[in-house]
């Protein structure tokens, strides 16, 4: 695939429709992205009590170290991406560069360094996922930047979207449902998650690539780079009423789905005494999603991204608390029954938040005159993994609160005390629902819809 330098300013890149091509090019990258997401949500903490052997809390404690530099650096990223000014764009070569440590990273953190002091065993896990996620931040933060750039029109950056989020789904899928197949089948854990990690990381690695080669961006190599300092650039996002109210609603959303993600599959392996069918239960979640999700594009162009989204919020509320009430009674048909009612929420939450960020952006842009999208989606990204890193932590001193019992070699699938079954009750039930519905009632604040979209657009134009 031929590499394509910057498109020209004023290219039908940075105005209106896109070509398939283009959708196709873009769309790609998040199926790594995605699954980058997916597999650190659902497996991180679970790998590294269950098979690394670091204790519970001080493995949630890890991880939000790993998360929390994250965070940290998508700011950076942000600011640096703004300001660079390259033949191949802004954004674009960062992809780049960044795809061979994200591969390397994955394999690194998914192969266990067989630590027996549980405090070294902490200390390599954290370092591990601070290089990890540096190399993500590295793709993800200018990846996420392109998404304004690439056109205005209000209902095409919901149909790009929705392509990028259908590359998402499949991402979500390998993410989910190929790791513990995989490491099964290797007999030995250790040697199978190192496999999945280099899997993982060759597809993540392959997808920022192909972005790469594939995507133009417009050319800015004639504007003046900005010079706000670092953090006045930030401080000013804030002043986007639109974006403030989008940005906490989806660090809501996340942190809710990250208590999720993170317990599911405690809750197969200690409730139901049957960890194979996690992967099942993924599966049909995220199938239910991916089928929702073109179902999603049409709906809010009917009814208004603001009401899809919180239509998908709901129904994710829905399933926890039912989940939490029922599921340990009415036994795993009923449980997956219910993460194929949340697949609905899933899939209708993939395109309406992506979708609204951009509009906000736009017009900062607008009012404001200067563009710095790596801002916006750099304070986004982190927002979003500060409330995840803190879901994540607490997950693990929960757990360890409620004496949860790691596995030995010996018993691979201890029997839990009642403190701790309940505990896993409540980080799939009451404790994301209640997120979940703090973020339906945040973002009926939100209120750039079309109309008033397509007023302040038309006022750019007028003055520009």
């Amino acid at each position: 695939m031929a590499i394509e330098q910057a498109a020209p300013a004023g290219s039908l890149a940075s105005k209106g429709k896109l070509s398939l091509g283009t959708k196709l090019g873009f769309g790609v990258c998040d199926l790594g992205g995605n699954l980058f997401f997916t597999a650190m949500g659902f497996w991180s903490l679970y790998y590294l009590t269950d098979t690394v052997g670091v204790p519970a809390a001080a493995a949630g404690v890890a991880v939000m170290i790993g998360k929390l530099w994250d965070a940290v650096t998508d700011p950076m990223m942000g600011f640096i991406s703004d300001r660079t000014r390259t033949r191949w764009g802004r954004r674009r070569p960062w992809l780049l560069f960044g795809a061979l440590p994200l591969f390397l990273g994955m394999w690194w953190f998914f192969t266990n360094p067989n630590i027996a002091d549980p405090v070294m065993a902490t200390i390599w896990a954290a370092l591990a996922l601070c290089f990890l996620n540096t190399a993500y931040t590295v793709v993800n933060i200018p990846y996420n930047s392109l998404t304004p750039e690439l056109t205005q029109d209000y209902h095409e950056r919901t149909s790009l979207n929705g392509f990028r989020f259908g590359f998402a789904v499949f991402g979500t899928l390998l993410g989910a449902g190929a790791v513990l197949p995989i490491v099964n089948a290797f007999g030995n854990r250790n040697t199978g998650f190192s496999v999945i990690g280099a899997i993982l990381g060759l597809v993540m690695m392959v997808t920022a690539l192909i972005t790469f080669a594939s995507v133009r961006e417009p050319d800015h190599s004639h504007e003046p780079k900005p010079t706000e300092k670092f953090f006045a650039t930030f401080l000013a996002v804030f002043k986007n009423r639109h974006y403030v109210t989008i940005l906490i609603t989806y660090a809501l959303n996340l942190t809710a789905l990250t208590f999720v993600q993170g317990i599911l599959a405690y809750y197969f392996k200690y409730l139901y005494r049957n960890e194979a069918m996690t992967t099942l239960a993924m599966v049909l979640l995220l199938v239910t999603a991916m089928f929702c999700i073109p179902i999603s594009v049409f709906v809010s162009k009917r009814i208004g991204k603001k009401r899809t989204y919180q239509f998908s919020l709901a129904m994710l509320a829905i399933s926890c608390i039912a989940i939490f009430f029922l599921g340990h009674i009415l036994g795993m048909s009923f449980f997956i029954a219910m993460m194929v009612f949340a697949g609905i929420g899933i899939g209708f939450g993939y395109v309406a938040p992506y979708a609204m960020v951009p509009d906000t952006v736009e017009f900062d842009a607008i009012k404001t005159g200067k563009r710095k999208e790596g801002a916006f989606y750099g304070m986004w990204t982190f927002t979003s993994k500060v409330g995840t890193s803190l879901a994540i932590a607490l997950t693990g001193v929960i757990l360890s609160l409620a004496k949860y019992i790691a596995p030995s070699t010996t018993d691979l699938s201890p029997f839990q005390p009642e403190s701790t079954l309940f505990a896993i009750r409540m980080l799939i039930g009451p404790i994301p629902a209640l997120t979940f519905i703090a973020a339906i009632v945040l973002v009926q604040f939100y209120a750039l819809d079309e109309k008033t979209y397509a007023k302040i657009l038309a006022e750019g134009k007028a003055t520009s």
